[in-house]
């Protein structure tokens, strides 16, 4: 990933940044171009023992093994079959100095789209304990509402496969 990427995937929310819009189940999703290096078709899983749940498998994508995280199952949501529109955006999740590439299955992906700061609302404020530090903001797409995600802080270490840990993701 090149310097001027890094620094774009780490900054907050900008004018005319430019966004991947995903859909899970009924939800539009914005990642910021900056993060993502391709989106791909489906392609097969290769399942390890003792992988938690929310990871659907390895994937290969040009001699590299890749993990592939079901956003479904992050968020708390059902289980889906794969779909002609199901595609795997690929991501560099940025952790410290370290650069880790995963994938993440999306039910359909979109378009890229920009979201300025004036289009942004801060996540709600809904009193009571609630995770949403992925949660940059909420914007709109087409007139209904886009959920802004921190990719980076979306997934933790407890997430991360020890092999993708210990070898840097690279």
């Amino acid at each position: 990933m090149s310097q001027d990427r890094s620094l774009l995937a780490s900054s907050s929310i900008g004018v005319g940044q430019h966004y991947v819009t995903i859909g899970i189940a009924n939800e539009t999703i914005a990642i910021a171009v900056a993060q993502v290096e391709e989106v791909l078709d489906v392609l097969p899983f290769i399942r390890i023992p003792n992988m938690p749940p929310v990871v659907r498998g390895m994937i290969d994508v040009r001699k590299r093994a890749i993990p592939v995280f079901d956003l479904r199952l992050k968020f708390g949501l059902s289980e889906t079959g794969v779909t002609p529109q199901t595609r795997i955006v690929v991501l560099d999740l940025i952790h410290g100095d370290s650069v880790r590439r995963v994938g993440i299955l999306a039910d359909r992906v979109f378009e890229v789209t920009a979201l300025d700061q004036a289009s942004v609302e801060p996540p709600p404020d809904i009193g009571m304990a609630w995770q949403s530090r992925s949660v940059i903001g909420l914007g709109r797409r087409n007139g209904a509402l886009v959920i802004v995600l921190d990719v980076n802080s979306l997934f933790d270490a407890d997430d991360l496969p020890a092999a993708l840990l210990q070898h840097g993701g690279q």
